[in-house]
């Protein structure tokens, strides 16, 4: 009988799933895909890129604009700068795989401000600041930038910033043309682009609380919402409820929190702007647009810190050693990361914060990007060739760096991957809202995370894995249905992860160890552990600094059916699993030995290579994947 219904609910889900697909009609005409798969499919993206269009891109030189964005994503080879007296790119790239999905995410504060002072037909181009910002470029950056921090405009703008908000609809135009364009609409689905920007916001000396706003189709507001016409993160959410949500015609967006680890703690606030607590309605409001994150990109990780809420030794990837952006440039303002920057921290406090109210703000799937200022997504390897993403990193509009293409704690930045029905906005979009999404390093890393009551033990020998997961639990992202608990019964997780496979020349890493991390409120106070459920950290991999040939053991493949020994049925607790590759030589060592850098040898040691042999670098990586966690709410009390 239990096998009867096993296979009814089976057929169910399948039937339930192709239902969902092909109900939701996608954006605009399209063709139907040809490859769908009701069970999901992996979809790797970028939703966080800027190119040209943001002032600060292009106050380093950057020339490519959202159609070559575009373009790189989908496996086109793009120079980059300096570019020569003939306008040529001195470098070029291009990444080994296309991406299924990107969206550009210019700074929408400065859009127009960046399209008078390079227009000259347009009113302010002789302005005192657009004649600094072609002539100083990065003097201009600062100035401008400084301003808009304060949610002000230049004085050409005129009054309540018309000329400037008039000057912003041509590449506000141009991002939503260049996204169009891109759309693969053919039964091929090979590629899905989202409109999208980011809402620059800052507090104090360069503490980022900046949101990448992705739209789910070409119906958006007319002009983006920027910080500086709304400095309060309540002020965007109603200008998009009023603007798009609430609109007819199909609107609809997500939004996305930066990297936090440079917010000094302001990304995820607890407080109203007067410094009352947030209310149940503000909880509602972020969580209703907020369902991912941002854990890591190329200034760094901001999973978690030792020291800083966490005793996690892994917890020391890709960390940068102060708390906001200007600490980079100005040493008095350097200060030390805090734990409310980081985003564990943040799921820990969500599950406070629901105590009080009922409702989870920082109830977050995670997601990584790159940030990348070079119009350049997915350009995520670690190699001797990554040129830097620019941003707060090395400009490079003149010449090519001397040594090192870029800050020595900076990295490639990761990847967005998307559990789909198929290659589409519709489907992809799906994922965001239900969370069902998790971010990678770099790697191409598969990784699947179900949670429930009544999950198998044998589940990773089967076949079935994915379905039962569907079927007799929740996939990562979601919330463990309390209802169906049976009494005293401590919830199982199904975890599995595939290595990357690489590329010809470029094989993928060997996966060590899977671990489920978990968070719980206990009488008031907030607690973490990390559980390994699959590998050994203890497999004797390591590699070669000398010449980056890794050793040791590793795996194709791991997967694991774990329950929770600690488990409390009164205890609200997220899960979430985190895969790790076996170590590798970083981008920073690579680069170093291929300049024949020999610490033990200072005459090799040529200009703007002596980041090779500081305390601060890090050679080794341990590139990584993270889900999205899985919640348990206790299940109400009720009065009989």
């Amino acid at each position: 009988m239990r096998s009867i219904r096993y296979l009814i609910s089976i057929f169910a889900l399948f039937l339930a799933l192709a239902a969902s697909a092909a109900a939701s009609p996608d954006d605009g005409f399209r063709e139907p895909c040809t490859d769908r798969y009701p069970l999901r499919h992996p979809y790797f993206g970028d939703l966080h890129v800027h190119t040209q269009l943001s002032l600060d891109a292009s106050t380093q030189g950057t020339r490519n604009r959202p159609g070559d964005a575009y373009r790189f994503a989908r496996g086109e080879r793009l120079g980059v700068q300096p570019y020569d007296a003939e306008d040529r790119p001195l470098r070029s790239v291009r990444i080994a795989r296309p991406l299924d999905f990107a969206a550009v995410t210019d700074h929408v504060e400065l859009l127009g401000e960046w399209n008078i002072c390079n227009t000259p037909s347009l009113a302010g181009y002789g302005s005192l600041v657009c004649r600094i910002y072609r002539r100083w470029p990065r003097a201009a950056f600062f100035w401008m930038n400084f301003t808009a921090a304060r949610a002000k405009r230049a004085g050409f703008c005129g009054e309540d910033g018309a000329v400037c908000l008039a000057a912003s609809r041509a590449p506000w135009a141009e991002i939503q043309d260049a996204a169009e364009a891109a759309y693969d609409r053919s039964s091929a689905c090979s590629f899905t682009s989202f409109v999208g920007y980011e809402w620059t916001g800052a507090v104090g000396p360069g503490n980022n609380f900046h949101r990448n706003v992705i739209f789910k189709s070409h119906v958006v507001p007319e002009l983006p919402a920027s910080f500086v016409d709304g400095p309060r993160l309540d002020q965007l959410w109603a200008r998009l409820r009023a603007e798009c949500t609430q609109q007819q015609g199909g609107c609809d967006a997500v939004v996305i929190p930066h990297n936090s680890n440079l917010s000094g703690g302001t990304m995820f606030q607890t407080d109203r702007p007067d410094g009352s607590p947030i209310t149940a309605d503000d909880a509602r409001s972020r969580a209703g647009f907020e369902t991912l994150v941002e854990v890591m990109q190329h200034k760094g990780d901001s999973e978690c810190m030792l020291g800083n809420g966490s005793e996690d030794e892994l917890c020391g990837f890709e960390k940068l050693a102060m708390n906001s952006f200007s600490g980079r440039y100005v040493s008095f303002l350097a200060e030390p990361p805090v734990a409310r920057q980081f985003v564990r921290n943040a799921l820990k406090e969500g599950l406070a914060q629901e105590e009080r109210l009922g409702v989870n703000p920082f109830e977050y799937g995670i997601i990584a990007g790159t940030d990348t200022h070079l119009g350049t997504p997915g350009l995520v390897a670690e190699d001797a060739d990554y040129p830097g993403h620019g941003g707060a990193g090395t400009p490079a509009a003149e010449a090519v760096p001397k040594g090192l293409p870029d800050a020595i704690d900076f990295n490639p930045g990761g990847l967005a991957v998307l559990w789909a029905e198929e290659n589409s906005r519709t489907a992809l979009f799906e994922a965001m809202r239900r969370r069902e999404a998790y971010g990678t390093s770099g790697p191409r890393i598969v990784l699947r995370f179900f949670g429930g009551w009544e999950l198998e033990r044998d589940l990773c020998a089967r076949q079935s894995f994915a379905a039962t997961g569907y079927a007799h639990g929740v996939p990562m992202g979601s919330v463990l249905p309390s209802s169906v608990q049976p009494q005293h019964a401590a919830p199982v997780f199904a975890v599995s992860a595939l290595r990357d496979p690489g590329v010809e020349g470029h094989p993928g890493a060997p996966l060590q160890r899977i671990q489920i991390i978990k968070g719980w409120l206990a009488d008031g106070a907030l607690h973490e552990k990390v559980y390994e459920v699959a590998g050994t950290p203890d497999n004797g991999a390591g590699v070669d600094l000398a010449t980056c040939v890794a050793s040791g053991a590793g795996h194709d493949s791991l997967c694991n059916v774990w329950t929770d020994p600690d488990f409390d049925a009164s205890q609200r607790s997220f899960y979430y699993a985190r895969v790790v590759e076996n170590p590798t030589c970083r981008w920073s060592q690579q680069l170093c030995n291929a300049r024949g850098v020999r610490c033990d040898r200072p005459e090799t040691i040529s200009e703007g290579l002596e980041p090779c042999c500081s305390p601060q670098h890090r050679p080794v990586i341990q590139e990584r994947a993270w889900s999205s966690p899985i919640w348990y709410r206790p299940a109400p009390v009720r009065d009989d």
